[in-house]
C-alpha cells in the first residue's frame, strides 16, 4: 500500500511537535542558543516598554526572532557538517563560516535597530 502523507491539522500538530522538540534540542546542546534566549527574555519586554506604537515595538521585536532563527539555522548547518564531514574540508568550513556570518549580521541588525529606537526615544532634542 502507498506512504500515506499527513495532511491538515495532523500534519500541524507533527510538524509543531518537531519544532518544539528542535526548541528543546538547541537550548539542551547550543550554548549560544540559551545566551541568546536570556538576552531575548530581557529584550522582548523592554520592547513593548520602550516602543512607541506598534510599529516601533515591531521593529524591536523582529531582529530578537531573527537572532534566534539565525543561531537555528546555523546550528543546524553545524551539526549537519559535524555528523556527515568526517575531517577537515574547506567547503564544511566554509559552510560553519557562512552560518556564523549569518548570525553575527542578525546581531548585527538587531543593535543597529536598538540604538536607532534609544537614541530616538532618550535624545534631549
Amino acid at each position: 500500500a502507498p506512504l500515506r502523507k499527513n495532511t491538515g491539522f495532523t500534519h500541524f500538530l507533527r510538524a509543531f511537535g518537531w519544532s518544539l522538540a528542535g526548541l528543546r534540542a538547541a537550548f539542551r546542546h547550543e550554548a549560544a542558543f540559551r545566551q541568546e534566549v536570556a538576552l531575548m527574555a530581557v529584550l522582548l519586554p523592554a520592547s513593548l516598554w520602550l516602543g512607541r506604537g506598534a510599529l516601533e515595538r515591531v521593529a524591536l521585536i523582529v531582529p530578537c526572532f531573527v537572532v534566534l532563527v539565525a543561531e537555528l539555522v546555523n546550528s543546524a548547518i553545524e551539526a549537519v557538517v559535524d555528523r556527515f564531514g568526517g575531517g577537515r574540508h574547506e567547503l564544511a568550513g566554509r559552510a560553519k563560516d557562512m552560518g556564523s556570518a549569518a548570525v553575527f549580521l542578525s546581531l548585527v541588525l538587531l543593535a543597529v535597530v536598538w540604538c536607532l529606537v534609544l537614541i530616538e526615544r532618550f535624545s534631549l532634542t
